[in-house]
C-alpha cells in the first residue's frame, strides 16, 4: 500500500467481521471513502481531478470498495485468511444490495448503486478474481490470463460505464481492452513484485516459446530471452490499450479526460519498460510524479482544445 494512513489490519478490528463500530451516517461514510480515495493511491488522485464534480463522490465510493477488496486479498497475511475475509466481504456486498449496510464503504456505496442502477455482478466479479489469486498463481496460456483479467480488471471499466450511463453494448469491447491492457502493463512492470507474492502472470506457453524457465524470473538482471518475452507481452498490452481508445470520444465529454488518463497512463508504463530495455528485474519501471503531471497537462490541453469542462 502506498499510504501509511490506511492499514487493513488497523481497520478490521473496527469495521471487520467482529468490528466494534456502529454503522456510520451517510455523510461520515462518504467522507471515509473520499479520504481513502484521495490519500491512498497517487494515480487515482491525478486522474480523479478530471472526474466531473457531480460524479466524484460516486467514484470515491467505488474506489473504496475496490481498495478494501484488494487489501483483503493481498494484505491479510495468508491465503486462508484472505479467503475467509473475502467471503465476509461478499456477504457484506449481498447485504448492501438487500438494503442492510453496516460498513462505511457499503453505507456510501448503496446510494451510488441506486442512483446508477448498478447490478451486483461487476462488484462480485472482482471478488471472484481476488479469490482466484489465493488459489491460482500460474497461467498456462494467454487466453487463460485474459480470462483472469475479465474478472480482475474489466469490471472496473464497466462500473465506470454505469456511472457514465453508457449501457450500450458497443462500449464494452473498448472498455475491456483498456482495462485488460492496463492490468497487463502493471503485471509486466511488477514481474519481481509478483514473484515475491508467489505469482507468475507470464503465461507458461509464452515462456516456453521464448525458452524462459521460472528460475530466470528470480535474477538480479533480466536475461535476454526474458527481455524478448517481456517485449512481446508489452506489444500485446499496447495493442489492447490503443484498440480501446475510441471509448474516449464515445463517452460523455465530462468523463473523457479520466478515461484518456487511465489509457495513456498504461501506455506510459509500457514506454517506461521499453526505456530500460525490458530489464524489469534490475529495476521497477516507474511512472513518476513529473510523468503524471505531464500526462495531466496533455489531457487538460486536449480538454481545453475541445472546450470540455469539469462540471
Amino acid at each position: 500500500m502506498s499510504s501509511s494512513s490506511f492499514s487493513i489490519d488497523a481497520e478490521l478490528p473496527i469495521y471487520g467481521p467482529a468490528g466494534s463500530a456502529a454503522p456510520p451516517s451517510l455523510n461520515d461514510a462518504e467522507a471515509y471513502c473520499r479520504h481513502l480515495a484521495t490519500t491512498h493511491y497517487e494515480n487515482f488522485v491525478v486522474a480523479g481531478v478530471l472526474v466531473p464534480r457531480r460524479l466524484r463522490r460516486h467514484f470515491y465510493n467505488v474506489y473504496a470498495y475496490c481498495r478494501w477488496s484488494d487489501d483483503l486479498a493481498d494484505e491479510a497475511g495468508s491465503a486462508e485468511r484472505s479467503l475467509q475475509l473475502l467471503e465476509w466481504w461478499g456477504t457484506e456486498l449481498r447485504e448492501c444490495y438487500a438494503g442492510r449496510c453496516r460498513h462505511p464503504v457499503f453505507v456510501a456505496l448503496r446510494g451510488t448503486i441506486e442512483q446508477f442502477g448498478i447490478p451486483i455482478e461487476p462488484f462480485a466479479d472482482l471478488l471472484t478474481a481476488f479469490r482466484q489469486d489465493q488459489t491460482q498463481t500460474r497461467y498456462g496460456s494467454y487466453d487463460e490470463l485474459l480470462g483472469y483479467c475479465r474478472n480482475s480488471a474489466n469490471p472496473v471499466g464497466r462500473l465506470v460505464l454505469y456511472m457514465a450511463r453508457c449501457r450500450e453494448e458497443r462500449f464494452l469491447p473498448w472498455s475491456d481492452a483498456i482495462c485488460t491492457g492496463l492490468q497487463l502493463a502493471n503485471s509486466w512492470q511488477d514481474v519481481s513484485r509478483d514473484l515475491l507474492k508467489g505469482r507468475v502472470y507470464l503465461p507458461h506457453e509464452d515462456r516456453e516459446r521464448f525458452g524462459v524457465d521460472e528460475a530466470a524470473l528470480d535474477q538480479t538482471s533480466t536475461p535476454r530471452n526474458l527481455r524478448d518475452l517481456i517485449a512481446f507481452e508489452v506489444d500485446r498490452a499496447e495493442q489492447l490499450l490503443r484498440s480501446g481508445l475510441p471509448l474516449v470520444d464515445a463517452v460523455p465529454r465530462g468523463l473523457q479526460g479520466s478515461i484518456w488518463m487511465f489509457a495513456h497512463g498504461g501506455l506510459k508504463i509500457l514506454e517506461k519498460i521499453r526505456a530500460i530495455d525490458y530489464d524489469v528485474l534490475a529495476m521497477r519501471p516507474r511512472v513518476t510524479k513529473v510523468d503524471q503531471l505531464r500526462l495531466l497537462a496533455g489531457c487538460l490541453w486536449r480538454n481545453a482544445w475541445r472546450g470540455e469542462a469539469l462540471r
